[in-house]
């Protein structure tokens, strides 16, 4: 079978209408880079060619360039404010080139870069203003990420009411300043509305040279443009941005100040929600030192010393608490030690265990009777709103010479241990029922006398029933805490709570416990010394 015969393609007939009317240009040349023909669409296209004309002095050089080459790859350039892509077909020794405008594509192809450009700032620079609730540091990345990427300096303003303003300014590739600045928003146009969450003011309304000094930076030059858009927050403006270009820059345009307007909502809500964090930062910690165990220390000539572990190492407070009071009562320097647990623990514990602190503390006119103390808790917490519970020890000391008098009366609560001088431990002998629960209660109490150096020691059921050991099920256990205190005798209040909350600690391990507190009462090893002049109480040193 003969081979097929192969048809080169001729060169294009410059008489066939179809061709040269055609809507795409096309050029014809052979391999010397002369034209042979085009049609009317490359006329217009390139108004000097002619056939029998040099191809490079009459088409661009990227399209003399391809033709040069011998390559049948397409090849893109522009002519003028278009851009083209040319499909070479060859015809033997000559090619004809035709030229596909494809502006509008690569208009439309540049418009969706820039357009995913934009949006992955956006998600970056999301992720880097809600990288931190400090509202200081969230205007300096919004300073920062402004400068770099929307303009050559940015100004981030918060609002204030007291007529400084906190600002952060930053320079393109430099380091954001914090300032307060005592001016006049208005100085600006469109600042002060800003502030107040109004919309922006198109740039082009701005006079670059009538900006005040205290919005550009120092040795920045002339300014070109300016745009001022607002920052807003949740529910209430976050604050102001503002943007300046360099004179030999071009101007903002309406689609870059639209992308500014989307940048500073995103950085307007990471500033209102830093600032409603750190507001309810200063909250929680106003409420917290209401609800922290307080700092103890030497009393009336006798010595306290306590020491409180959640059961959520992350948090501060909880269930179970102490507090010791002067008591107001006719019996002198005699103070009131408190210590309690209230059902459950976390948040809702340490909130009941505050107006179980309160309340006490609004009882103590009545601190001398411990039963009547007791019985007005109870109906206050035994009203029906409340469905936890609260165990107490009450203790009230008083120095009496060298020894240390306490009246110790349980409510539902471990009694009391005691570790005296000799290492001995005993129990005292008092108990009581729950606080919060029976519309009345029963309790007794005892005396107890405490000699230099020997302890009184009020615990939670957290100590006790701490589970732990080399087995890691075990409780810590009375037992336990009672030899643990025989080893404590003659040591000051400090050193034994801080010895047996560490044993328990250590016996926990890095398993779960309850809420762990304890409060030591101890007689001091000091002498009693005469007040001046033979008139007061005089005092006691340890």
């Amino acid at each position: 079978m003969a081979d097929p015969v192969r048809r080169t393609p001729t060169v294009p007939d410059a008489g066939d209408r179809g061709w040269t009317a055609a809507p795409v240009a096309a050029v014809c040349a052979d391999t010397a880079g002369v034209v042979l023909a085009l049609n009317e669409a490359a006329r217009t296209l390139f108004p000097g060619a002619e056939p029998g004309c040099r191809l490079a002095e009459t088409v661009p050089g990227w399209l003399a360039a391809a033709h040069h080459r011998r390559g049948d790859e397409v090849v893109h350039g522009a002519v003028g404010p278009q851009s083209f892509a040319a499909h070479p077909i060859p015809h033997g020794e000559s090619v004809t080139w035709w030229l596909v405008d494809e502006t509008d594509a690569r208009v439309a192809q540049d418009a969706l870069a820039r357009e995913q450009e934009r949006t992955a700032f956006l998600s970056d620079a999301s992720a880097a203003l809600l990288g931190s609730l400090n509202l200081e540091r969230c205007m300096e990345v919004a300073a920062r990420l402004a400068a770099q990427h929307l303009a050559d300096a940015a100004l981030v303003l918060a609002p204030t009411t007291s007529g400084s303003y906190p600002a952060v300014t930053c320079v393109r590739d430099g380091e954001p300043t914090r300032s307060r600045l005592h001016i006049d928003p208005d100085e600006l146009p469109g600042l002060g509305e800003a502030l107040q969450g109004f919309p922006p003011v198109p740039s082009r309304w701005l006079d670059p040279d009538a900006a005040p000094g205290w919005v550009l930076p120092a040795d920045f030059g002339p300014v070109g443009s300016i745009v001022v858009t607002p920052l807003p927050g949740h529910g209430v403006p976050a604050g102001a941005l503002v943007l300046l270009r360099r004179g030999d820059r071009a101007s903002f345009t309406d689609q870059e100040e639209l992308f500014a307007r989307l940048f500073a909502a995103r950085a307007g809500a990471a500033m209102s929600a830093a600032r409603v964090f750190a507001l309810q930062a200063s909250i929680t910690d106003t409420l917290m030192r209401e609800l922290l165990p307080p700092t103890l220390e030497q009393l009336g000539g006798v010595e306290f010393a306590g020491r409180y572990r959640p059961a959520r190492d992350g948090e501060r407070i909880g269930g179970d608490f102490y507090d010791v009071h002067s008591a107001i009562t006719t019996e002198g320097d005699e103070s009131l030690a408190v210590l309690g647990d209230v059902c459950g623990k976390g948040l809702d514990a340490a909130v009941l265990t505050g107006k179980i602190r309160t309340t006490l503390r609004a009882l103590l006119p009545v601190a001398d009777d411990h039963e009547r103390l007791l019985n007005l808790l109870n109906r206050t917490l035994a009203d029906g709103r409340n469905a936890r519970f609260v165990t107490l020890v009450l203790a009230s000391a008083r120095r009496e010479g060298a020894t240390v008098r306490l009246r110790v009366t349980s409510a539902g609560h471990p009694p009391p241990l005691i570790v005296r001088a000799d290492g001995r431990v005993e129990e005292a002998d008092t108990h009581g029922s729950l606080i919060g629960v029976l519309p009345e209660i029963e309790s007794s109490g005892t005396d107890v006398t405490l000699d230099p150096g020997e302890t009184c020691l009020l615990y939670t059921d957290g100590i006790v029933e701490a589970r732990g050991g080399p087995l890691g099920d075990a409780m810590f256990g009375e037992d336990r805490l009672r030899q643990s205190l025989t080893e404590c005798a003659n040591m000051p209040a400090d050193a034994v709570v801080e010895r047996i909350q560490m044993l328990a600690s250590q016996w926990i391990g890095r398993g779960a416990h309850d809420d762990m507190a304890v409060l030591a009462i101890t007689a001091p090893r000091g002498r009693h010394l005469a007040a001046v002049g033979g008139h007061g109480r005089g005092r006691y040193t340890a």
